[in-house]
């Protein structure tokens, strides 16, 4: 350091200009790095997704158009009161949508704390793994499950106006004890769970809505992951990952639900999903080609 508080030592305003370049590319990516530290600090060990199938950090979907085609063939923005209408279908992920799951005997005590404190509901669960103990019997797993903020309220009035659907990655073993004790009045019509799930060239365990409805106006699916709905990008809604470090979240209530009371009167789903988040273009910027979905 004491080289460089010599008299003689000039800095030319080419060689300030640089060094300022430099400080704050490197104040930049350390920002980057907080971010990917802070969002994989307590990731949920048992997430839906495999080590093929990771969730996506919060997403920044484009804002504006691209130069590609898309032509959808929509009705009326709502529907006449008069006429006659069908139940929208709402799809639902479970693991980091509706709750998160963590190994119990790897849950950070501090963690645990922190969101019980903050009036986060949680209980504990024993289920079923896919892994066998010596003995060749099912080896069972305790976990440690955090609601989303309003769950229970959410599922209720979402059950009044539309048809509930509860689709999952995650194994049988898993999900469903989880859906069990948060789905007490049995709101789901219908749940369905990894096996259901499908491969494509692109991605693993993507949900084909085709199984669920015919009629793709009225149906949508509510999903962290994105890629969980590339076969039908256009009746997509991507939410905001849920971690036990998020226990103030309100995209349930504040955020979801309103759109998709909204929703529930439009005969086509599809038109206002598509100007609100672009997914076509989403996916083309991964990689995914037209082609790739339906």
């Amino acid at each position: 350091m004491a080289e460089l508080t010599q008299p003689e030592v000039v800095y030319s305003p080419r060689s300030l200009q640089l060094w300022r370049t430099l400080w704050n590319w490197l104040a930049f990516f350390f920002q980057i790095f907080l971010q990917i530290v802070r969002a994989l600090g307590h990731l949920p060990l048992l997430s839906s997704a495999s080590s093929s199938f990771k969730p996506l950090p919060v997403v920044e979907l484009p804002e504006t158009h691209s130069s590609a085609t898309l032509e959808i063939t929509a009705g009326p923005d709502s529907i006449p009161i008069d006429e006659p209408i069908k139940k929208l279908t709402v799809v639902l992920d479970l693991d980091e949508t509706l709750v998160c799951a963590y190994e119990t005997c790897s849950l950070p005590a501090n963690l645990r704390n922190q969101a019980t404190e903050a009036g986060l509901k949680w209980f504990e669960l024993e289920c079923i793994s896919s892994d066998k103990e010596c003995e060749g019997k099912p080896k069972i797993s305790y976990v440690t499950v955090f609601e989303r903020p309003g769950l229970a309220e959410f599922l209720k009035q979402l059950s009044e106006f539309t048809d509930l659907v509860l689709f999952t990655a995650g194994l049988e073993g898993y999900a469903k004890p989880l859906v069990d004790r948060i789905d007490m009045d049995n709101l789901f019509s219908l749940r369905l769970y990894r096996p259901s799930t499908i491969s494509t060239e692109y991605r693993e365990h993507v949900k084909d809505l085709s199984c669920i409805s015919k009629d793709p106006c009225r149906t949508v699916i509510v999903d962290n992951n994105p890629f969980s709905f590339l076969l039908q990008p256009l009746n997509g809604i991507p939410c905001i990952p849920f971690s036990a470090g998020q226990p103030y979240d309100t995209q349930l209530l504040d955020v979801l639900l309103p759109l998709l009371k909204h929703l529930s009167n439009q005969k086509d789903v599809r038109p206002v999903l598509y100007e609100r988040f672009h997914m076509p273009e989403w996916f083309q910027k991964q990689g995914i080609p037209a082609s790739g979905w339906t």
